[in-house]
């Protein structure tokens, strides 16, 4: 059993939900992230979604963009990112690590190069944006050869059909993209949520969370009553955006502390 599934069996057990935060890798700089790996884990985090600098984005809003042009500007890629990875698993072997990112950076490397090295490191599941299940038959492949789970999207215009593609070969979790934008965008529709994750669940037969949207502990209760895991990534790269070098991670903790708290109240 993946460490993907061993989280969710365990959170099924307590009768709690999976809060899964995402941070770019190298952002706000290449020393912070392992650190503040190990931070998100401490205030509450059971999966970590580490996001892969890349230059041109296309569900990324504003923020998490920026939070990739930094990371970039400091040197961060595809290599240094599986690097913080093999750190962080130094210290922490049972927290499961997703990257999320676009294709180009691991066509560059190779698909079956970085299904390797990622299953080297200690990656448990990769989210390609731009890899939909018609298109990425090999890359799923060489993930799953290596024990990666492949994750992918759906949204609230996804397709019957769409659904059926993605539960013929996602495994660790759905993502379900809670609203028509970029991250970061307007505010969710619960009700829209409560009548699809029902659905998608049905047909795919694991844990679904939600992303998009989600700012604050009152929204991620919510959203935890219907799905099986919260994603939020937004509003804690806005956190770290606005904190100085030395508060940031202190800042962050603060905040996914405090959602967590608010998603554990029954």
């Amino acid at each position: 059993m993946s460490r993907i599934a061993k989280k969710f069996a365990f959170l099924q057990q307590q009768g709690r939900k999976a809060l899964i935060p995402f941070v770019t890798a190298g952002d706000p700089d290449r020393e912070t992230t392992v650190p503040l790996m190990h931070a998100l884990v401490k205030a509450g985090a059971d999966v970590i979604e580490l996001g892969v600098p890349f230059s041109d984005p296309m569900a990324d809003g504003p923020v998490i963009q920026r939070s990739s042009e930094r990371a970039l500007k400091a040197g961060i890629g595809l290599k240094q990112v599986l690097a913080m990875v093999a750190e962080f698993r130094k210290t922490d072997d049972v927290t499961p690590v997703v990257l999320m990112g676009y294709v180009n950076p691991i066509e560059r490397i190779g698909y079956r190069a970085f299904g390797k090295e990622a299953r080297a490191v200690g990656v448990d599941g990769v989210l390609v944006v731009d890899s939909p299940p018609e298109e990425g038959g090999e890359l799923t492949a060489v993930l799953k050869e290596n024990g990666i789970d492949p994750i992918f999207l759906l949204a609230p215009t996804s397709s019957p059909e769409r659904v059926r593609q993605v539960a013929e070969v996602a495994s660790g979790y759905i993502y379900y993209v809670s609203l028509k934008g970029v991250t970061g965008a307007a505010n969710i529709d619960l009700q829209e949520i409560a009548q699809r994750i029902p659905e998608i669940k049905a047909r795919c037969g694991i844990p679904v969370g939600v992303g998009f949207g989600i700012r604050d502990g009152a929204t991620a209760k919510s959203v935890a009553h219907i799905a099986d895991a919260v994603v939020i990534g937004s509003r804690i790269v806005q956190e770290m955006e606005s904190s100085i070098k030395e508060t940031v991670i202190g800042n962050v903790s603060g905040l996914v502390n405090e959602i967590r708290k608010a998603m554990d109240q029954q």
